[in-house]
C-alpha cells in the first residue's frame, strides 16, 4: 500500500513496524479478559508528523486508516481526538478560512462517498473563544475531524483491496492535506 500512496501522496508513508496496531488488548480494567483484539488496524500518517493517534499524539496530523473485523471493516481518514493544541490550531485553521473547509467537506461526492465528516465527537455549545454567529460554527463545534465509510466482507476478502483502499484514500487526500496543512505539515511532491 505504501507503494500505492508514493504516487499520489508521497508526503503520507506506512511502514509494517510502525503502521499496524498492536494486537493484544489491555485487560487491566476490563470484564472481559480475552488478551487479544478481533480486528486488525493500519495508519498511515505523513511522515513528519509523529504517528501516535488521539490524545496522546502531540506531535502527530491527519493520514489514513483501515481497519479490518469481520462484519465491521471500514477505511477513514482524518485526525481523530487530537490534543488541545492541536485542536485549537485546526480550529483556528477552521475559522480563518472557513470557506474552503466547509466547500471541501460539503462536497456532493465526499458526502456521497463517505457521508460528510463524522459527527462522534460534536460539543453542544461553541469552544471558548469563539462566536455563537462564527459563519463556521457548525464545523468548531467539532472534537474530530474524520471521514469514512464501511467495507463489507467481499470486499475486503477480495483481491481489488488495495485498488479500492487507493481509491478511497484518493478522494479523502483534499481533507488529509488540508488538516495537516492546518497542522503546519506540508504537502510532498515526491518521496
Amino acid at each position: 500500500m505504501d507503494v500505492r500512496l508514493a504516487r499520489f501522496a508521497p508526503e503520507i508513508t506506512g511502514d509494517p513496524k510502525r503502521s499496524m496496531f498492536r494486537i493484544y488488548r489491555d485487560i487491566r480494567f476490563s470484564k472481559d479478559k480475552s488478551p487479544y483484539k478481533t480486528h486488525a488496524a493500519c495508519w498511515f500518517y505523513h511522515r513528519d508528523a509523529d504517528r501516535r493517534v488521539g490524545s496522546e499524539a502531540e506531535g502527530g496530523g491527519a493520514g489514513f486508516y483501515v481497519h479490518v473485523q469481520p462484519g465491521a471493516s471500514f477505511v477513514g481518514a482524518g485526525i481523530w481526538m487530537p490534543p488541545r493544541p492541536m485542536l485549537d490550531r485546526l480550529r483556528d485553521a477552521i475559522a480563518e478560512k472557513w470557506k474552503a473547509f466547509d466547500r471541501m467537506v460539503r462536497d456532493a461526492a465526499f458526502k456521497r462517498r463517505f457521508g460528510g465528516l463524522s459527527d462522534e465527537a460534536v460539543l453542544k455549545r461553541m469552544p471558548r473563544g469563539f462566536p455563537e454567529t462564527h459563519p463556521a460554527a457548525a464545523w468548531l463545534k467539532y472534537q474530530s475531524f474524520t471521514a469514512g465509510r464501511a467495507l463489507g466482507d467481499g470486499r475486503v476478502t477480495s483481491a481489488r483491496l488495495p485498488a479500492l483502499l487507493e481509491t478511497d484514500f484518493a478522494r479523502l487526500l483534499p481533507l488529509v492535506r488540508w488538516l495537516n496543512g492546518a497542522l503546519g505539515l506540508r504537502t510532498a511532491q515526491r518521496r
